[in-house]
This record gives structure tokens, C-alpha cells and sequence, in this order.
């Protein structure tokens, strides 16, 4: 059994493994920086909560690393019905924030949407490779929609717009990595384009009467969003609309990220983060805090850490001889890209804020937790699925 777990992980690609421990060794870093002033007498509150989530996710890591991925292929009707079956079941669940996002464990609250990214990926990988010469056929197409459009509306609902548009990109990365005619795809793209040009139209004429609020009276009926999301959405257009509430936070995070110059202000000593002004700098904008204390020089070698594991983890995804593994990769590979593309988007003022974390960076048990599954899985592809040429 050793020995056979010992050849295992001879085979394992040692320079991922090392780019995700790097990220979380600086995690801990920017963590404990972030969160040190957040409750009085507790600067180590949120960093050994982390830390419990980092061993945990771990732990996790590395049973998904030596898990044979191939069982998955046997396991996806199960895992499809009971990722929609959580989804279903936590609208009934009582709101908190907004939203029924969560179910209350009691030692933490666990949030289904970022488990159905996880498994949508393995699901769509194994359809896929299983229809990969018929995808192009009309009722395949459609069966694709239909089971990707089932949770995906269900996450719509809960409302979490953010891991719907995370899981609408994972869509169409996997229908084009799987083989959808190109001509297929611009169509699709082009009406998806269509329909957000047509949302900001609608955005850009609110404007022009907003008054800092904006109502549920006021959301079109086939417009599925909430009043706080549109107003997000409006505030991307101009957050000096509002520069004390809804605007508030992109106008400080810019402010943040500037004031750190080349070479930051130093650790602990960002002005922004410091002193509070910037909201929730331990987890959705704690690329802020990067930008603040470690300047220029921070962000780009963050940003160059996070390119050296997406590249590695499609180096995977081209190695991996079967389809299956391949497709596998290359979604989760999505998701990390996605991620951090909005997250630093947002954090500029580039994209709206949609509550998208920064991987392996946010504090946070639920995200934390299935990153690390989600990275081992793409490990057990690695070391499990026979070698192909790259």
C-alpha cells in the first residue's frame, strides 16, 4: 500500500504542488496584515481560522490527489442529483444577507453553489466525452443546455450572480474545449453579447434618474436580479453616483491600490486598510491590501504566481491522454482563471462587484476548502491519467 502510494506520488508535478503552497504561504502573510486590527485584542482571530481551513483543505488536497479521478465517470448521476437537490433545498432555507445561500452547520455554514462548480465541471466533463463526436447535433446541444441550465438557474435564484456567471464561462470554455464548431459558439456568444449590451442600455437610461437607491419596483419583471445586483451593476458605470454607500467600496479600493506606488507602503501599514476604510479587506478585496502594502512590484509577482498555476494546470490538461481527465482540467483551470480575472477587475474598477473571492487569497472556510478539492483533483488527473505528449 505504501510502496503504491509512495510510485504515486513520484509521479506527481512537484512544481504545482510547490506554486500552491507559495499562495498560501502568502495568503497567511496579506491574511494576518488585513484582519490583525479587526477585532480588538484578537489580531490573530481570523489568521488561525484560516489556518484550521488551510490543514483542513489540506487534508482534502491530498485524499483528492491520490483518489483515482476515473471513479468520478461512475459517480456523476449521483453527484448531479445531489448538487441539484442541495440547490433546490437551500432556497427554503432561512435568508441571511439577502440571500438563501447557506445551510447552517452549526460549525460553519456551507454553501452549495461553490461545491456545484466542482461538480458541474465533472458532470460536463464526462457528457462530453462521452458525446464528443456528436455535440454538434442539435439534441445533444440542447441536452448540454438543459443540464448545465438546471443549477445554474437555481444559483440565479438564491440570488448568487456571481457563481452564475462563473459557471456560464465554465459552460462555454468546455463546450469549446469539447469540440462545439467554432461557428456554433460566435453564435451563442453573439447573443449572450446581445443580451448585456441590452442590460447596460437599460442600466445606462436608469442613471440618468438615480437617486442613490434603487427598488425592486423599479426591476423590469423579466429581468431576474435583485435591487441590490442592478444597483452594483450601475454603480460599475459610475461609482461617484453614490460615493458614500453603494459606490464606496470600488471608490476606496482604487484609492488603495494606487496609494500603494511601486513599491507599497509595507505590511501592516496601508492607510486604506489600516485604518478601515476599505470594506471587506480580508476577503473580497484583499487584492487591495496586495496593491496598498506591497505596490507594483506586490500585485505583478501575485499575478505571476497565479499565471505560473493556471499554465502548469493546462500543462496537465494537455499530458492527460483520455478526454475525460483533460476536460476535467481545463474547466477547473476555468474557474481559477475566472476568479481571479474578476476579482482583480473589480478591485480596479474595471468590473462590477459581484462578490467573486480572489482563490487561495480571501479569508474564508467554504471557498478555501474547495479550491484545495478542486486544485487535488486536477493532481490526481496528473498522476492518474496515462501520459500523453506536451
Amino acid at each position: 500500500m505504501f510502496e503504491h502510494l509512495r510510485q504515486q506520488l513520484r509521479r506527481a508535478d512537484w512544481v504545482y504542488v510547490i506554486l500552491i503552497l507559495i499562495l498560501l504561504v502568502v495568503n497567511l502573510v496579506i491574511l494576518y496584515s488585513a484582519s490583525n486590527n479587526l477585532i480588538s485584542g484578537a489580531p490573530f482571530y481570523y489568521l488561525k481560522k484560516q489556518i484550521t481551513w488551510i490543514v483542513l483543505g489540506g487534508v482534502a488536497f491530498f485524499v483528492m490527489a491520490i483518489f483515482d479521478y476515473h471513479h468520478f465517470s461512475k459517480l456523476t448521476r449521483l453527484l448531479y442529483g445531489f448538487i441539484v437537490i442541495a440547490l433546490a433545498g437551500v432556497l427554503l432555507m432561512p435568508e441571511k444577507k439577502g440571500a438563501h445561500r447557506w445551510y447552517d452547520l452549526g460549525f460553519m455554514d456551507f454553501q452549495p453553489s461553490e461545491l456545484a462548480k466542482i461538480i458541474l465541471v465533472i458532470t460536463f466533463a464526462y457528457f462530453l466525452s462521452n458525446w464528443q463526436e456528436k455535440i454538434n447535433r442539435p439534441n445533444n446541444l440542447i441536452k448540454s443546455f438543459f443540464l448545465m441550465g438546471i443549477p445554474i438557474c437555481l444559483i440565479l435564484i438564491e440570488p448568487d450572480l456571481g457563481t452564475t456567471i462563473i459557471c456560464t464561462f465554465i459552460f462555454f470554455v468546455m463546450l469549446y474545449v469539447g469540440g462545439l464548431k467554432r461557428r456554433t459558439i460566435l453564435i451563442l456568444l453573439l447573443i449572450l453579447v446581445i443580451c448585456v449590451v441590452a442590460l447596460f442600455g437599460f442600466l445606462y437610461n436608469v442613471t440618468n434618474g438615480f437617486n442613490n437607491k434603487i427598488n425592486d419596483s423599479d426591476i423590469p419583471s423579466w429581468m431576474p436580479l435583485q435591487s441590490y445586483q442592478l444597483t452594483r451593476l450601475i454603480i460599475f458605470i459610475n461609482p461617484y453616483m453614490d460615493p458614500l454607500d453603494s459606490g464606496y467600496h470600488m471608490i476606496q479600493s482604487q484609492v488603495a491600490i494606487g496609494s500603494g506606488g511601486f513599491l507599497g507602503k509595507g505590511l501592516g501599514k496601508g492607510t486604506q486598510v489600516q485604518g478601515d476604510f476599505l470594506p471587506e479587506h480580508h476577503t473580497d478585496f484583499i487584492f487591495s491590501v496586495v496593491g496598498e502594502e506591497t505596490g507594483f512590484v506586490g500585485v505583478v509577482c501575485l499575478l505571476a504566481l497565479y499565471l505560473a498555476l493556471i499554465l502548469r494546470c493546462l500543462k496537465i490538461a494537455a499530458a492527460a491522454k483520455e478526454k475525460f481527465g483533460s476536460l476535467i482540467c481545463i474547466g477547473i483551470t476555468a474557474i481559477l482563471f475566472f476568479q481571479v480575472f474578476i476579482n482583480v477587475g473589480m478591485t480596479i474598477g474595471l468590473m462590477p462587484i459581484t462578490g467573486i473571492t480572489m482563490p487561495l487569497l480571501s479569508y474564508g472556510g467554504s471557498s478555501m476548502l474547495m479550491n484545495l478539492i478542486s486544485l487535488g483533483i486536477i493532481l490526481s488527473v496528473d498522476i492518474h491519467s496515462e501520459k500523453g505528449i506536451f
